[in-house]
């Protein structure tokens, strides 16, 4: 749809017929360089010659006219709206914090059917959930002996996603430094103004290394507002075959023996969030969909139409109408 941003510029155009019509006419004889009293014989005299026209031409006038409908035409800055479109609306502050510490090796977990290590299972379920992310901002912390900030708060999903599936075991060392995943989360929403800022902080593991304790990252994210969701990763009992595959018999261990659970829950609580623990994928599915229903966000669709400038098109034509006009004139005016 054409759209003009100052649409009454366009009373102006009758300006020039005004001005023509109200203010006195120049007499041209007074201000005559040369005053010739045989002017008309002359002009007859060159008319029959072929030196002037027998009559005017009415092409500069009506080209003047073209140029002046085109400049208050640009004055009036004419664009172009496009079909609406509708802009990200503002959803969640979410950071994920995923454990890749060494004991993340653990195969205690299937994905369709296959044994695969924690993280393996961790990515299997967190990809359809950072998809549907669709009005949140999404950031990843990797943690291990170390956090680090993986990707920053972005609205670009699969930027988070390649960044989550190129992760591996041990590149942050082979430890669990979960306090400092809490507080490198904290760091990062602290000045944020989102009121809905979310930590899911997923582990199988107890804080063994870093230089902030879980519980005191807690209170640090409790007084930003920051709600500290943590998930405890590993199957609780395995069945392990005896030596010769199983000939001798088999026994039942908890690889999840080394899960603080005790220290997860109360994060969980200190800062408001909740405490969930994931036997298998299954879980951790019905876990990310339970995270959707405990933070609801309302969003007011906003929608946009995109805007295009056309000034250029009328400026640029009324400057070509003026540059051959005055070719014109100079060219006709040559005798």
């Amino acid at each position: 749809m054409l759209s003009f941003k100052w649409p009454y510029l366009f009373l102006c155009l009758p300006l020039p017929l005004l001005t023509w019509a109200l203010l006195p006419r120049l007499n041209s004889a007074r201000f005559s360089a040369l005053r010739v009293p045989f002017y008309a014989q002359l002009v007859a005299s060159l008319t029959q010659q072929g030196t002037l026209s027998a009559r005017r031409s009415s092409l500069p006038l009506v080209m003047a006219a073209i140029t002046w409908v085109l400049l208050i035409t640009a004055a009036a800055r004419p664009y172009w709206s496009g079909d609406p479109v509708q802009l990200p609306a503002e959803g969640r502050d979410l950071m994920l914090a995923v454990d890749v510490s060494n004991s993340m090796e653990h195969e205690d977990l299937t994905v369709r059917g296959n044994q695969v290590n924690r993280l393996e299972a961790v990515k299997s379920v967190l990809n359809p959930f950072i998809s549907r992310r669709e009005n949140d901002r999404i950031g990843l912390i990797l943690f291990g002996s170390n956090a680090y900030l993986h990707a920053p708060l972005t609205f670009d999903r699969e930027t988070v996603r390649t960044f989550l599936n190129e992760s591996a075991i041990g590149i942050a060392g082979p430890q669990t430094a979960m306090g400092d995943a809490i507080g490198m989360a904290v760091k990062r929403l602290q000045e944020r103004s989102n009121p809905s800022r979310i930590l899911v902080l997923l582990t199988d593991g107890a804080n063994t290394a870093g230089k902030i304790e879980p519980l005191q990252a807690a209170e640090l994210a409790k007084k930003i507002g920051l709600k500290v969701y943590t998930i405890g990763v590993g199957a609780s009992e395995m069945k392990i075959d005896g030596p010769f595959g199983g000939l001798f018999g088999s026994r039942r261990i908890n690889p999840s023996a080394d899960l603080d659970e005790t220290t997860l829950k109360a994060i969980a609580n200190t800062t408001g969030g909740f405490y969930f623990r994931a036997e298998d994928t299954e879980a951790l599915h019905q876990i990310y969909e339970k995270l959707d229903q405990l933070e609801p966000i309302k969003l007011d669709v906003e929608l946009l139409r995109p805007q295009k400038s056309l000034l250029h098109w009328p400026l640029g034509t009324a400057l070509l109408l003026s540059l051959f006009s005055s070719l014109f004139y100079s060219r006709s005016s040559t005798p």
